[in-house]
């Protein structure tokens, strides 16, 4: 960004602040581009939405206020729109239609919102509605029994994804997303097909997908925890999930023993699974290929080496802690 004073390029300067939002206030890790010759701050819109989301994320987090994702996936689940559940909440469409887009609902519409989530509640506000047609109620009464037979089905998996995961709720060491299987098994995938990395150089190379996305948006990409032990950051109870990713033949992970005595574990395309790009939007397709080509001639050993000059893994390490994803504005090697 050039400065409206001088023409010159700024550079992007960075201070903790203290803000406020809803009568509520946090530290925020405040971005800006300086003029170097008047001192004057800007912000761009990519700066001010990570400033923004810093500080509302916070908010949601402290109120258990649900994210934008949250609110559309309960949405999608029951197969309704947007102008038909705000019709069962009570709520304005627009009102209702900016939540989905970012607006931070106030704390009593997000209870209600959350309360949904469970169908048997859904069911009461949706036989409550005046507004609704007999054949929209039918069609809803359908998807809610389909969600209540999905839960049956998918209990095993379900309590695979809490073991894994350890929380639903976004949180500072979730990247303020809702921990995400599918876009993480997505993230695998793309670095099997990409560099085929050993087990080691791939913990290196989410986590840099993960924190990257985070140190530009806010948001990390997966909802993933990551944890700092010996060997580097890493994923938390990665080689429980790359077992179940395996075994659900999303990679092929390829073994092989070394003279040393070793044994290293390198993940390939499946021979039928092929990456999903439209899993991801297309700023995190870039994110993606370019955590890919800057790591993309780095040995497993160079990539131990570069992360342990990582903050995030140095405050970490002695009590192998789960990282904060604010570590992510302290990144040094990308």
């Amino acid at each position: 960004m050039k400065s409206p004073f001088t023409g010159k390029e700024m550079k992007i300067v960075k201070e903790w602040r203290t803000m406020s939002f809803r009568k509520n206030s946090f530290d925020v890790l405040f971005h800006a581009y300086e003029c170097e010759d008047t001192g004057e701050q800007f912000e761009d819109d990519a700066l001010a939405n990570l400033n923004y989301n810093q500080l509302v994320n916070q908010y949601r987090v402290k109120y258990r206020i649900p994210f934008p994702e949250q609110i559309i996936a309960i949405r999608n689940k029951y197969g309704v729109s947007a102008t038909k559940m705000s019709e069962i909440l009570g709520f304005g469409v627009n009102s209702y239609r900016q939540y989905e887009s970012g607006e931070v609902p106030s704390q009593s519409n997000a209870r209600l919102i959350q309360l949904v989530d469970d169908p048997h509640e859904f069911k009461k506000l949706v036989d409550l509605s005046s507004t609704l047609e007999t054949n929209a109620i039918q069609k809803i009464h359908k998807n809610i029994k389909k969600q209540l037979e999905a839960r049956k089905e998918n209990k095993q998996e379900k309590y695979l994804e809490r073991y894994f995961f350890s929380t639903y709720l976004p949180t500072s060491f979730t990247g303020y997303k809702k921990p995400d299987l599918n876009k993480f098994a997505g993230m695998v995938v793309f670095f099997a097909e990409q560099l085929a990395p050993w087990k080691t150089k791939l913990n290196k190379l989410l986590f840099y997908t993960d924190f990257l996305m985070y140190k530009r948006t806010g948001f990390s990409m997966s909802g993933i925890q990551y944890r700092a032990i010996s060997m580097g950051p890493v994923p938390n109870k990665f080689n429980s999930i790359f077992e179940y990713l395996d075994n659900k033949e999303e990679v092929d992970i390829h073994f092989t023993n070394f003279i040393n005595g070793g044994t290293g574990e390198q993940f390939k395309p499946a021979a039928y699974k092929k990456f999903n790009k439209e899993l991801f939007s297309e700023f995190e397709l870039s994110i993606l290929s370019e955590v890919a080509m800057r790591f993309e001639k780095t040995t497993t050993d160079e990539m131990i080496d570069i992360s342990h000059k990582e903050k995030a893994w140095l405050e970490n390490k002695e009590e192998k802690k789960l990282i904060d994803y604010k570590y992510s504005f302290e990144l040094n090697q990308v």
